[in-house]
């Protein structure tokens, strides 16, 4: 199974393996759910980049349906490695930001350090109330 990640709330994710998608048995009919993330919620995210009468074609939602799931998968297998070296079960944000670093996208590291900081002020705050 793969592991589980939020992209709008970066709570801590537990894992029980990371398996490729060459790992995953070929009779598998859940394969394509269980490896990309809903079409829908990825629609949604572009739909707000786009101005109001853009279309999406179904290719491209599938492509990028392929693109995003294989992008996060990349990233949570790097910071699962990480936990796996440190004996510990759960990723959280900053294993995330720390397998980013180690792939080369520091550029979205940073916005990133001020998202998840700003993430866990509010969920204090509201712990607080």
């Amino acid at each position: 199974r793969t592991a589980r990640c939020s992209i709008l709330a970066p709570r801590p994710v537990r894992y029980t393996a990371v398996m490729a998608s060459s790992d995953t048995p070929a009779g598998d009919s859940n394969q394509h759910a269980d490896r990309f993330l809903p079409v829908a919620n990825i629609s949604r995210v572009v739909k707000r980049a786009l101005p109001g009468q853009a279309k999406i074609a179904k290719d491209a939602k599938d492509t990028l349906q392929e693109c995003v799931s294989e992008f996060i998968s990349f990233i949570t297998s790097e910071a699962s490695d990480k936990c796996r070296a440190e004996r510990r079960k759960t990723i959280n944000g900053d294993d995330l930001l720390f397998a980013m670093t180690t792939l080369g996208f520091d550029d979205y590291v940073e916005p990133l350090k001020l998202y998840l900081q700003r993430y866990r002020e509010a969920v204090r705050s509201s712990k607080a109330d």
